[in-house]
């Protein structure tokens, strides 16, 4: 339709502002804002997170930023509960700061552009009649709208000759003052002497003229009265049940209201752009990310000189004691003893450890929604890189851990998963600026039971998706690159052929452009599919999370495969029952590139002590336990020129530890991703205060806003799922 992206919206965009504006198109924006939540009770509070309350109070703030942005949007009533609510919400809008005249755009020019129709959208010469009369303001909530014209057709809905009458008045005739008047939006009119006595009244109406007759309460004879509708205002003559001719009038009450209030000099909330008044109810501010432990503004990079640490270079080098570390530009600049730079802002490192940063091979982090598609065999065509979610909690934690990398990786239950993503825990940036720059692709593979089914909890009647046995699953391998081999053989014939993602990816495998990552723990598997590949040139570049390496360590070498495993996680599952913790020294010494790896959000903040255990099981020298989580990863990954060490010129992602990292008692205190600090403990209590604060300050308004009158639902948790390889089901969430 001529532009080149259109989203539907869900409320929440005011959160990724730059990402939207980049993509330069206007947006189909939602107008379902979230109800208010009851949480008078402080226990069932607790299950409402910071995001949720922060969105319920700024949902409404949406269009209003987007506008202040120059981003164009047009509304939908996709979302809305109930369809009515449409013009209710776009003045909830409007109250929040959105100008009329945006209002106004983004019900008629903006659509009319996304749809690429150029005779409808304003009131311009040439343009198709299609126009609303109304007796005001259309984003007035007292507002009537009398004709709807289509292609130069007018439906009429109100007479506009016959004035409107609805509302409350002050009403008096002849000497008699009635505490009020009331006429509903059927014309329908009564007359109130008292809070008891009230009278129905007749009224008829042509054009400005109005005719009322009532029965006084307590009275027998007829009052007629005869007047005119102007500027509000009802007034005129007439006669009473004896005959008296007398005045009549009646003032709505809003009149009288502003009377009262005028020249009061209480002050008032400060005035919007275009005029209109503030609601006077502050709303937060957004954090980097958005939710609990997010900035007001994201840290930047320092220059920093780390003075008299035990530098773990995780290089040649080993560790070096009472040594200076400069980084600056987020890079390592200077490795030595008593350096001396006076520009440069300097840590006291005297007792600490000072590591490169944890690299986790395996992870699931970070990942919005389901981690499997377990409907086919092979989904090569999908990417973990398209559903990057940058603002889950456990990037957070994790470099609470000291974490800086992680790959992420679809589930296990395919033979051909999808495409996975290095990122770097960069909290708070978007999910582009995640990504690992320049990071050679990787795939997903798998093999086992997750594979063939036989731990789905399906009957068998159910189990109807190939393969169901290992030979089956050897069998998808072969047939897929078979098919991804004949498939560039025509690619680069020149003759026509049809573009298939899922080849395009299997492509790239057999191009060398693309490495396997495969989920793996049989050795007879595992020597299968280093075979298979082998015949058709190419290798396996890590076998992940593996179990049963140290019985095939001498064939991975040969082959060149790295081995990510765990260090003592297993007997969760009949394949894995022949682990042992010795099996990452053992592949280590016969020469397999080792690295220990935590396919788990709540592992993943320990895999320093978990890197620990095969000094305790295999003596292995501290150095290379540690390599396991930092330079050997970084291999692994393809990264190790970049990041993984202590070394000058390599990206500054550094950790400064309490204790020797593979101590138990050991403390992440500060940890830095290309120069950025991205956490730091002590910083850490004032962000839980502000927590505490925040949530305390929207609860405290939620509560109100019920008693005002708000729809509020139950205080329900937002769960997130914590996904590991056998996820095969999908978060649940609007």
């Amino acid at each position: 339709f001529g532009v080149k992206y259109i989203i539907k919206g869900r409320g929440d965009e005011y959160q990724r502002i730059s990402e939207i504006k980049a993509m330069g198109a206007p947006l189909i924006l939602s107008l379902a804002f979230p109800e208010a939540m009851d949480v008078e009770d402080p226990y069932d509070a607790l299950n409402v997170s910071l995001e949720q309350l922060k969105h319920w109070e700024m949902a409404a703030t949406n269009p209003r930023r987007l506008a202040k942005e120059g981003i164009e949007f047009a509304f939908t009533t996709h979302l809305l509960k109930d369809k009515k609510d449409f013009l209710k919400q776009i003045q909830k809008a409007i109250e929040n700061g959105l100008s009329e005249a945006d209002a106004l755009k983004a019900l008629t020019a903006t659509p009319a552009k996304i749809l690429n129709i150029n005779d409808l959208g304003s009131l311009d010469k040439g343009k198709i009649a299609n126009f609303l009369i109304t007796n005001g303001n259309i984003f007035s909530k007292e507002t009537k709208m009398f004709q709807n014209w289509v292609q130069g057709k007018g439906y009429i809905l109100i007479d506009m000759e016959k004035p409107n009458l609805e509302g409350t008045y002050s009403f008096k005739f002849g000497s008699n003052i009635y505490k009020m008047m009331d006429v509903n939006a059927k014309g329908e009119m009564m007359l109130h002497k008292n809070d008891t006595a009230k009278v129905k009244a007749d009224v008829s109406q042509t054009r400005q003229n109005i005719t009322i007759s009532f029965t006084p309460s307590g009275e027998k004879e007829v009052v007629r009265l005869f007047g005119t509708y102007d500027g509000g205002v009802m007034k005129g003559s007439g006669q009473s049940g004896d005959g008296t001719w007398i005045t009549w009038e009646a003032v709505p009450m809003a009149f009288q209201a502003a009377a009262e209030t005028k020249g009061d000099n209480k002050s008032t909330p400060s005035a919007l752009p275009d005029g209109r008044q503030a609601s006077g109810r502050s709303t937060g501010e957004i954090n980097f990310p958005f939710g609990a432990f997010g900035r007001k503004e994201l840290p930047k990079s320092e220059k920093i000189l780390f003075k008299n640490a035990t530098v773990w270079t995780s290089e040649t080098e080993g560790v070096l004691p009472n040594t200076d570390v400069l980084i600056e530009n987020g890079k390592i600049i200077q490795i030595g003893k008593n350096l001396n730079i006076t520009n440069a802002k300097t840590v006291d490192a005297t007792g600490k450890h000072l590591t490169a940063g944890v690299i986790d091979e395996h992870s699931h982090i970070a990942a919005s929604r389901g981690i499997n598609e377990g409907t086919q065999s092979c989904s090569a065509e999908v990417r973990i890189a398209d559903v990057i979610n940058s603002e889950d909690v456990n990037i957070y934690r994790q470099l609470a851990g000291g974490v800086t990398a992680s790959h992420i990786l679809h589930g296990s239950a395919n033979a051909i998963g999808g495409q996975t993503q290095l990122i770097k825990l960069r909290w708070g940036v978007e999910p582009e600026k995640m990504k690992f720059e320049g990071w050679p692709g990787y795939i997903k593979f798998a093999l086992g039971e997750n594979v063939k089914q036989s731990n789905w909890n399906l009957s068998d009647d159910q189990r109807i998706r190939f393969p169901q046995t290992r030979m089956g699953v050897e069998q998808v391998y072969n047939d897929h690159f078979t098919r991804a081999k004949e498939y560039l053989a025509l690619k680069k014939s020149g003759k026509p052929y049809r573009k298939d993602l899922e080849l395009e990816a299997l492509g790239e495998i057999l191009e060398g452009k693309r490495h396997i990552t495969c989920h793996s723990y049989v050795q007879s598997e595992i020597t299968m599919l280093m075979r298979l590949v082998e015949s058709f040139g190419i290798r396996i570049n890590t076998f992940t999370h593996i179990l049963e390496g140290y019985k095939v360590a001498d064939k991975m070498a040969k082959h060149g495969a790295a081995g990510a495993g765990f260090a003592d996680w297993w007997a969760y599952k009949m394949e894995v029952y022949d682990a042992i913790p010795q099996s990452p020294s053992m592949m280590m010494g016969q020469g397999v590139l080792t690295t220990i790896n935590s396919d788990d959000a709540e592992m993943a903040r320990r895999l320093n002590q978990e890197a620990a255990k095969s000094t305790m099981y295999a003596n292995m020298k501290e150095e290379d336990a540690w390599k396991m989580v930092t330079i050997n990863p970084a291999k692994t990954l393809r990264v190790g020129d970049k990041t993984g060490s202590i070394k000058v010129g390599k990206d500054a992602d550094v950790v400064l530890w309490n204790d020797n990292p593979l101590s138990i008692y050991a403390k992440a205190e500060q940890t830095y991703v290309d120069g950025v600090k991205y956490f730091d403990r002590e910083e850490d209590k004032t962000l839980r205060d502000e927590v505490r604060k925040e949530r305390a300050r929207i609860i405290q308004k939620m509560i109100q806003a019920k008693k005002s009158g708000a729809l509020a639902q139950p205080a329900m948790a937002r769960l997130q799922k914590m996904y590991d390889c056998e996820d095969i089901e999908d978060e649940m969430r609007d």
